[in-house]
């Protein structure tokens, strides 16, 4: 059964427009940090990755949908999920809610390529992080 992964972020000062509300380039920062700490939660650190496996992990593609915007000192969680799996390739569903009542706030998605981090060619994930998230993640 596939379940979601959660993580909390509070809106820092910093994070927001001269109106008090996210700046959109925000999200994708937030997504970001959601999939390093998933990845962080199974034990696999990229700059370890990179070290032992010669593996770096890159956005291919975003698609994001902005449907009310977070505000200043508010608790959002960001909500990830695995949609497609590929040899080389993830995508991952990533929503943004408000934490107070799950309020989808932005919806993305985002395409993940594995790339050889010598070469900057495609190359396959390692079967250990496909297996969790495909296993764990995927829905």
């Amino acid at each position: 059964m596939s379940k979601l992964f959660q993580w909390p972020v509070r809106v820092y000062y910093e994070d927001t427009d001269i109106s008090g509300v996210v700046y959109y380039a925000n999200y994708l920062k937030f997504m970001e940090r959601a999939r390093t700490e998933l990845l962080r939660q199974h034990g696999f650190e990229q700059d370890e990755l990179i070290r032992n496996h010669n593996v770096i992990f890159v956005v291919r593609s975003v698609k994001l949908d902005y449907l009310t915007p977070a505000r200043f000192n508010e608790q959002i969680v960001v909500m990830t999920k695995v949609i497609k799996s590929g040899k080389a390739s993830i995508v991952f569903e990533q929503n943004v809610v408000l934490q107070e009542n799950n309020k989808t706030l932005c919806q993305g998605e985002i395409k993940i390529a594995s790339l050889d981090s010598e070469t900057f060619k495609a190359c396959a994930i390692p079967q250990a992080i496909n297996t969790i998230l495909t296993q764990e993640y995927l829905g």
